[in-house]
């Protein structure tokens, strides 16, 4: 899992059958411990995530998992807000 930032919506008018009704979120991944972000992606959102908000968020096979649709062609899954992250910085 990473933790990432949501700072945008994805709207598809045409998309795969398993994808309808899904809400799409533009994430940027964050390094909780030297506080620096890297590369955006589009991930489904499970859990009613908002732009601003940290997020928690799963890859690969576990994606599809938390969607409980083992065959939608997703590879990022929203699974959780953050209230909170405390993080050494690694020396």
């Amino acid at each position: 899992m990473m933790i990432g930032k949501v700072i945008g919506n994805v709207w598809a008018t045409r998309k795969e059958d398993t994808l309808s009704g899904l809400k799409l979120m533009v994430v940027q991944r964050l390094d909780a411990a030297k506080g620096g972000s890297h590369e955006s992606f589009v991930a489904v959102d499970c859990v009613g995530a908002g732009i601003g908000e940290q997020v928690l968020v799963t890859t690969g096979s576990s994606a599809r998992k938390a969607l409980d649709n083992e065959h939608a062609p997703v590879d990022a899954a929203i699974v959780g807000i953050i209230d909170e992250v405390q993080a050494k910085a690694e020396d």
